[in-house]
């Protein structure tokens, strides 16, 4: 759902601060060190454990990648993720450059019983792709994004970002529904459903995948599709990470024109009730081609409005009514709606280095924006000095409900909105502060929701991941107890086995 966005202007970078991004490539700074010693570490039930130096070291010669370790050179980069306020360390990191190495990483791991967390992007805002002694299978390493235009189809390697995918794709004129932050891991984004600009016109990012190749945890390398695996293509399509590592996905891909119409135009947070009730409205009433999401940004009381940021991906002759109706709702203050390059607009949001800021977020899912709802989101937002607040909708609906929800994993085909609320701060700061705020402002909202999106879970209970999955957890759960009856993959919106 939330993914970051926004425009190069002053106020849309400090939206975008507010969004997290990605530190990059992890470096691969060399071969794997020489293991000196045993390592102390922890399993997924959090025993701690020794793991032998012969073992580890038969690991690290095993692989084409690297085994990072504490103080080796690129140890310290690749154990952070985007979320500054967590700050975790892992007792072995595996760089794979293959299948080979990442079936190595899982095989040790599930014979350690060691916790295991998948890196791909880093933008877990629970920082869920790493740990805390276990191992973290960081897949930075593996990237690479093959299009075959006569077929539209794209073959994206598991640890790939969405930039990648964007830039190559639409190269060819072809495109497919991605997040809205460039440096957002495919896997991470596709594996929990995929929300995007493009979602309303061509579904969501997992209604686009033709084809999973991964290791379970098993170590096994299998294909899933509808023809291969139906079963556990069906989980993968939603289930998050809970099966598995994947290793490649295979993408449908539609023709689009490169050119699109993007921006936002902004509103005085003094109008937020008529914007948002405007909103509420004319987001069930576009046509699929449009993506009109809502932000409230405050950093402070004289620095604070209300946007809506448009993507508009169908033909230009017909946008103008489209973008009369949301000028018309209230005083225009900011406005740099224009025709722009596709994966420019994928990249506006996009944060260049997030290291020195916390954050901590909160989402949701909305079939209506109801009066009591926008009552509770005027009443209880607040700009204040020395951090940054945000109330953002992402906007659903379109193809992403036309979509049964026993199809996939994904039971949650009929709401319209992603409300999503995120604070950050200073990262020298105290942020038990703002973390208190937003979970007060937070409670206030929940009884309006309709679930949640789990890749942006945080902290809610088993029982509330459980109850996510709506109808769809029985399946899920036997599927679990077939491909991960150990739960060694557990650091996610985690389907517990029963067996």
């Amino acid at each position: 759902m939330n993914r970051r966005h926004f425009m190069q202007s002053s106020l849309s970078a400090a939206v975008a601060a507010s969004f997290p991004a990605t530190n990059g490539v992890a470096a691969l700074l060399g071969p794997s060190a020489t293991v000196s010693a045993d390592i102390d570490a922890a399993t997924g039930d959090g025993q701690e454990i020794t793991l032998a130096r012969a073992s580890v070291q038969e690991l690290a010669d095993s692989l084409r990648g690297s085994l990072l370790l504490p103080g080796h050179a690129a140890y310290e980069d690749a154990r952070h993720v985007i979320n500054a306020s967590i700050d975790r360390y892992p007792a072995l990191i595996v760089q794979p450059k293959g299948v080979s190495d990442i079936r190595s990483a899982v095989d040790f791991a599930r014979e350690s019983q060691l916790l295991t967390a998948v890196k791909c992007g880093g933008h877990s805002h629970s920082g869920k792709s790493t740990c805390n002694g276990g191992m973290m299978i960081d897949l930075t390493t593996h990237r690479y994004v093959h299009v075959d235009p006569q077929r539209k189809i794209a073959q994206v390697a598991g640890g790939s970002l969405l930039g990648d995918m964007d830039h190559e794709a639409m190269s060819f004129g072809l495109v497919t529904t991605a997040g809205t932050v460039s440096h957002t891991g495919v896997g991470g984004l596709t594996l929990g459903g995929g929300f995007g600009r493009l979602a309303r016109r061509f579904g969501l990012s997992m209604d686009n995948v033709r084809a999973y190749e991964l290791v379970t945890a098993d170590g096994k390398f299998r294909r899933a599709s509808p023809d291969e695996n139906p079963d556990l293509y069906w989980g993968l399509r939603g289930g998050g990470g809970n099966f598995g590592v994947v290793t490649n996905f295979e993408f449908a891909l539609h023709e689009m024109n490169r050119e699109v119409i993007g921006g936002t135009i902004g509103f005085p947070l003094s109008e937020a009730r008529q914007v948002l009730n405007f909103y509420a409205d004319y987001a069930l009433e576009v046509p699929d081609e449009v993506g009109l999401e809502m932000v409230m940004f405050g950093s402070n009381p004289e620095n604070s409005l209300i946007m809506l940021a448009v993507c508009y991906s169908g033909p230009h002759s017909e946008v103008e009514p489209i973008l009369k109706r949301i000028r018309s709702t209230g005083t225009v203050i900011v406005d740099d709606v224009r025709a722009m390059d596709y994966v420019a607009l994928q990249r506006s949001g996009d944060l260049s280095d997030p290291r020195g800021v916390g954050s901590y977020t909160k989402s949701g899912f909305l079939s209506e924006l109801s009066p009591d709802f926008i009552d509770a989101v005027v009443n209880h937002f607040e700009a204040r000095q020395g951090r940054n607040t945000v109330f953002a909708t992402q906007h659903a609906g379109g193809a992403i409900s036309r979509v049964a929800p026993d199809a996939t994993a994904f039971p949650h085909r009929g709401i319209n909105f992603i409300p999503l609320l995120i604070i950050d701060w200073p990262i020298d700061s105290d942020a038990h502060e703002h973390v208190a705020w937003l979970k007060e402002t937070w409670r206030t909202f929940e009884p309006h929701l309709e679930g949640f999106y789990t890749n942006d879970l945080i902290d809610e209970s088993q029982e509330e991941v459980d109850r996510n999955y709506m109808g769809n957890y029985g399946r899920l759960v036997a599927l679990k107890n077939r491909y991960d009856p150990g739960n060694l993959f557990r650091l996610n919106a985690n389907v517990r086995p029963t067996i």
